[in-house]
């Protein structure tokens, strides 16, 4: 894997997904794709009721998967909603592939409509009780598998919403430059 291209591809921004203008974010959602608490509540809050319609016409979508949507009233300009997994210790393995299911789906989603920026919050690791350390390892490793084996999305942004996720983002990214070197 080319570390040093891959790296430059990716970024961590501390902040509200919903105030970033790229040309989509993701949303952490429910099956149901109808709104709920957390990232999921803001997105549709932002957004506004144009996108509970759209949504409406998904019927749903199943955890590992993903559908996307228009921004409407976000500076973004597609939603990408990826159900993650509900996280159990008991079934740890099937919860990390259910996760890098959501970013490959997410990415795939985006290669084919050609979008060039995308930023993802952290997936599942809210009410879905997915530790943050084993959820940010994920996220960063299925993205750099991403980029490696293609150009698009151009640019991954992380966007964590506290200061203690960007933090373990920015040190899974520095560590990953320094062992490229």
């Amino acid at each position: 894997m080319n570390w040093e291209h891959v790296i430059k591809r990716m970024q961590v921004h501390q902040g509200d997904l919903t105030r970033l203008a790229v040309d989509a974010i993701v949303n952490a959602a429910n099956e149901t794709l109808l709104g709920g608490g957390g990232v999921d509540g803001a997105i549709h809050r932002a957004a506004g009721p144009e996108l509970l319609e759209e949504c409406r016409r998904l019927g749903g979508c199943p955890t590992g998967l993903a559908k996307m949507t228009r921004g409407y009233r976000l500076p973004a300009r597609h939603v990408i909603h990826t159900v993650g997994p509900v996280y159990r210790e008991a079934e740890k393995e099937r919860s990390a592939e259910l996760l890098r299911s959501c970013y490959r789906e997410s990415l795939r989603l985006a290669a084919e409509a050609e979008l060039k920026t995308i930023a993802f919050p952290c997936i599942s690791t809210g009410v879905y009780g997915y530790p943050k350390a084993a959820a940010c390892e994920v996220a960063i490793a299925t993205v750099a598998e991403w980029l490696d084996a293609h150009a698009i999305p151009e640019l991954v942004i992380y966007c964590c919403f506290g200061n203690d996720d960007a933090e373990l983002y920015h040190r899974r990214l520095r560590e990953l430059a320094e062992h490229s070197r």
